[in-house]
């Protein structure tokens, strides 16, 4: 199990925003996190965590994270509405960007092909469906960086999803239109198959970083997620059918 780089020493607020509202804290290193505890779900805080890192060993541009700790007597005091959904251990933090914002329709075409087809193809890879946008709106689950003028990836809570729907993904994800591009291209689709397969090679030493408390909702009582379904949806880009679509 990986250790945590960072306490969690003060709690600002709570994020309107998002299916899992994190909780907006100030980290012993002085910086400011999004923080998903223990009221977003064991099963949100193990998908974020993984899809984190296989985020990282493929250089997409993902916002800083870290598994943080929220120590016992900050819960324990209560000075904030709802603290015990954040809970005490260790938790999932997302840095702060200083000057972000959503990605919109006008701010996607600033985004470079390269990049915007490796995000379709790990969010295909991952069985990632929350990331639309299309004219009519959506929640992307981008920011764009101000100030670097960069994309930024955030939030992989709902990654490895059990009902995933491949045709409402190339309908609404947010880069569906580069979809043509690698399918279209037998080598391109080589050159993103090969990519996954290496990153597969880290699975075991990912699998070892994920705390031990978030496989369980309480002691002896198993949350609502496995490594081998997490595995299994991986390892889908080994076979020749990974690319099919309805």
């Amino acid at each position: 199990m990986a250790k945590p780089s960072v306490i969690i020493e003060e709690v600002l607020g709570r994020s309107k925003q998002g299916f899992t509202e994190p909780f907006i804290c100030r980290g012993d290193d002085g910086a400011i996190y999004f923080v998903k505890g223990r009221g977003a779900g064991r099963r949100s805080q193990v998908c974020e965590w993984v899809a984190a890192q296989l985020a990282t060993e493929l250089t997409l541009p993902i916002a800083e994270y870290t598994l943080a700790e929220v120590p016992e007597e900050l819960v324990e005091v209560g000075v904030f509405p709802d603290i015990q959904q954040l809970g005490a251990g260790i938790v999932f933090a997302s840095r702060e960007l200083p000057h972000p914002q959503e990605l919109t329709t006008i701010t996607r075409d600033l985004v470079s092909a390269e990049t915007a087809t490796d995000i379709l193809v790990f969010d295909w890879w991952l069985h990632n469906e929350d990331r639309h946008l299309t004219e009519r709106g959506g929640n992307p689950n981008l920011l764009w960086d101000m100030q670097g003028e960069g994309l930024v990836v955030i939030d992989h809570n709902q990654a490895f999803d059990r009902n995933f729907d491949a045709a409402k993904f190339l309908e609404s994800h947010v880069f569906a239109t580069h979809w043509n591009d690698i399918f279209s291209d037998h080598l391109e689709r080589q050159r993103y198959s090969a990519r996954l397969q290496a990153v597969l090679a880290k699975l075991p030493d990912i699998r070892a970083t994920i705390p031990d408390s978030w496989w369980y909702l309480d002691e002896g009582l198993l949350a609502d997620v496995s490594w081998d379904e997490i595995e299994v949806c991986l390892e889908r880009c080994r076979r020749e059918d990974f690319w099919n679509t309805p």
